[in-house]
């Protein structure tokens, strides 16, 4: 295929359900204010990340077509800007944020928008994971439906049960584990597209 989809999936589910902004958010929304008040929270965060995957996508798409070279240079400095995220990821601790306040759909929306993590995980998606002839719509398409679906899944986990495992796990050697298996998972699924010439 022209995007590697299920190498795709693995990233994004590593990217989408480790700790970041939006679901130190997340988790933070639920334990406070529980499940039911945090789904406008929930949904907004999920279509937040819309507003961003589809200029991403028409624009480099575009980029690989009239500067491939410069398309190649982008998945290196994208994969290597994933990979020190990844070390970041390994060495976080679990922790609530106590101050968090109710946010509804509209402070949702705009929470990827000015997440540098979310920009990084859409550019290496696409400049790691999709071939530079690939129509642009449907490799936009294919990134978005593989996020949004990542996002469905594992946001309310964060939302629901995400304090939970914080609790549960905070300060133990589980927690170390935990963060190093995640991280380590981005760093595969990444490497394995770079150097194992695998489009899956």
């Amino acid at each position: 295929m022209s995007v590697a989809t299920g190498a795709f999936l693995i990233f994004a589910a590593s990217q989408v359900g480790t700790p970041g902004p939006a679901n130190m958010a997340l988790m933070a929304t639920g334990a406070r204010f529980g499940f039911k008040a945090a789904l406008p929270f929930v949904a907004g965060v999920a279509l937040g990340k819309q507003l961003i995957i589809w200029p991403i996508g028409f624009g480099l798409m575009g980029l690989a077509e009239t500067v491939p070279a410069l398309f190649t240079a982008l998945k290196y400095i994208s994969a290597a800007y994933i990979i020190w995220l990844a070390w970041k990821v390994a060495n976080l601790r679990l922790k609530t944020n106590e101050k968090a306040k109710a946010p509804g759909f509209a402070a949702g929306l705009i929470v990827h928008p000015l997440n540098p993590k979310a920009w990084a995980m859409i550019v290496g998606g696409f400049t790691a994971f999709v071939e530079p002839d690939t129509p642009t719509f449907e490799a936009t398409a294919i990134i978005a439906a593989c996020l949004l679906a990542c996002q469905i899944v594992l946001h309310p986990i964060w939302t629901f049960a995400g304090h939970k495992i914080a609790q549960t796990v905070a300060g133990t050697r589980a927690e170390t584990y935990l963060m190093w298996t995640l991280a380590a998972l981005t760093v595969a699924s990444v490497l394995f597209v770079l150097f194992g010439g695998g489009k899956a």
